[in-house]
C-alpha cells in the first residue's frame, strides 16, 4: 500500500520504496498522465540507474539539463527521473560526493521555477534522513509502496485485492477458491502474482471466469508454497507424496540450496501443521465449525466464530487456528477430517518426541523424521479429504 506525504497537487513526486514492482508501475501510470495532461512532445525520461559514484553524478546532471531545457515549442514538460539507485544507503548514495551533489541538487530545487515543469522521480527505499528527501517531502509529494512481506499478516488480503484488480480490469472474474489457491501457491510478491494472473488469463480464454481447476492446472508453486508442501502432504495423509517432499527438504538441506532450511526447521513446520489440524479438529467436534464444501461459505464461518470468540482466541498466530489466511484455513479444516483426534493427539507425541531425539541423540536425523511420519501417517490408503 502507498503511503502519501505533502501536497498531491505539487509539480515534484518521489514514487520509492521496496515494492519496486508496484513503484515502477505506479510511476509509469503518473507519468503517462502528465502527459496526457500537458499535451505536446518535449517530455524527457532520464535513466537514473547508476552502477558507481560517477554514473550518479552524470545522471544528476543529466537531470539538470532536462529541468533547465524548455520546450520546442513552448508549453509545459514533465521529466522522469527513472529508476533511481541512489537515494538509499548503499555504498554509492553514501559516498561524499553523491552526498555533496544531491544537497546541492537540493537547494537547487527549492528555488527552481516550476512554471509548466513537473518532475517524477521513483526510486528504490530512499533515506529518509538525507536533506534530498526532506526537500521533496515539503516541495511536493512523496508515495512510498512497501513489498509484500510474509511477516505481515495482512500480506495475503492486499495479495489477492492486486489479483482482484487484475482480473476484474480483464473484464473476466475468479472464484474465490481459485483465488485463495493462486495466492497461496506464488506468496508475497506481487510481480510474480501478476505474471501468473497474466497467464491464467490466457489460459482460459473466452470463459468468463478463472477456476480452481486453472489455478491447479497451471501456476506453478513459489517458495513460499514450496515450504508448506511437507505439511501439506502430511494434511492429506499421503504417505508416499509424504516420503517424496521430504526427500527433497532434505536434500536441499545437505547441499546448502537453502541455507536457511534445517532439519529441526521441517519438524517444527509438521508440530505447526498438526497443531492447526487438532485445534480445527476441535472446533469441529464442539459444532462452532461445520463441514462445507463452499470456500466462501467456511469464510463466513469462520468470520461468525471469531467474532463470537471475542478474546477467548490466543492473539499468538501460531496457536489461533482461524488467524491465518482463510484458504489456508479451509484446506487445514477439510486436512483434519483425514484424521481422528486421538490420531492427532498421538502425532503430537511423536514429533515432540522427534524433537527430543534431533537435538539429544546421535541418530540420523533422516531416519528421525522418517520415522515419526510413518507413525503418523499409517501405511493404510489415504482418505478422502472433504
Amino acid at each position: 500500500m502507498a503511503k502519501a506525504s505533502a501536497n498531491p497537487a505539487a509539480p515534484v513526486v518521489l514514487v520509492c520504496g521496496d515494492d519496486d514492482f508496484t513503484v515502477k508501475q505506479r510511476a509509469k501510470a503518473l507519468y503517462d498522465q502528465w502527459c496526457g495532461e500537458l499535451g505536446g512532445m518535449d517530455h524527457e525520461i532520464v535513466d537514473a540507474v547508476a552502477a558507481n559514484t560517477g554514473d550518479a553524478l552524470g545522471r544528476l546532471n543529466k537531470l539538470r539539463a532536462a529541468l533547465d531545457t524548455l520546450p520546442f515549442f513552448g508549453g509545459a514538460k514533465a521529466v522522469w527521473f527513472r529508476d533511481c539507485n541512489f537515494l538509499g544507503e548503499d555504498r554509492t548514495a553514501s559516498s561524499a560526493a553523491v552526498t555533496a551533489a544531491l544537497t546541492e541538487f537540493a537547494e537547487m530545487l527549492k528555488g527552481f521555477k516550476w512554471d509548466g515543469v513537473r518532475l517524477l522521480i521513483s526510486a528504490g527505499k530512499p533515506d529518509k534522513r538525507r536533506s534530498f528527501y526532506k526537500t521533496l517531502e515539503k516541495l511536493g509529494s512523496v508515495e512510498s509502496f512497501v513489498a509484500l512481506s510474509a511477516d505481515d499478516k495482512e500480506w495475503a488480503g492486499r495479495a489477492e485485492t492486486e489479483v482482484l484488480r487484475l482480473v476484474r480490469a480483464a473484464g473476466k472474474d475468479i472464484s474465490d477458491d481459485a483465488l485463495g489457491e493462486l495466492v497461496m501457491r506464488v506468496g508475497p510478491n506481487l510481480r510474480a502474482l501478476a505474471s501468473e494472473t497474466e497467464k491464467l488469463l490466457l489460459y482460459v480464454g473466452d470463459r468468463a471466469e478463472v477456476a480452481l481447476i486453472d489455478v491447479r492446472t497451471l501456476t506453478t508453486r513459489q517458495k513460499l508454497a514450496q515450504a508448506f508442501a511437507l505439511g501439506e502432504a502430511l494434511g492429506d495423509r499421503d504417505l508416499g507424496k509424504l516420503m517424496r517432499v521430504l526427500d527433497q527438504e532434505l536434500w536441499e538441506i545437505r547441499t546448502g540450496v537453502d541455507k536457511k532450511k534445517s532439519e529441526i526447521g521441517l519438524l517444527y513446520g509438521l508440530i505447526s501443521k498438526v497443531r492447526g489440524m487438532l485445534m480445527l479438529k476441535d472446533l469441529a467436534n464442539t459444532g462452532a465449525l461445520k463441514p462445507v464444501r463452499d470456500y466462501n461459505a467456511f469464510k463466513t464461518q469462520v468470520d461468525q466464530v471469531s467474532r463470537s470468540a471475542g478474546e477467548g482466541m490466543p492473539d499468538d498466530k501460531r496457536f489461533n487456528p482461524l488467524a491465518g489466511h482463510p484458504f489456508v484455513v479451509f484446506k487445514t479444516f477439510n486436512q483434519s477430517a483425514n484424521y481422528e483426534l486421538p490420531e492427532l493427539v498421538r502425532a503430537m507425541d511423536l514429533l515432540l518426541g522427534a524433537n527430543v531425539k534431533l537435538v539429544s541423540s546421535g541418530l540420523d536425523d533422516a531416519m528421525v523424521l522418517q520415522q515419526a511420519l510413518v507413525d503418523i501417517v499409517g501405511l493404510k490408503p489415504r482418505r478422502t479429504v472433504r
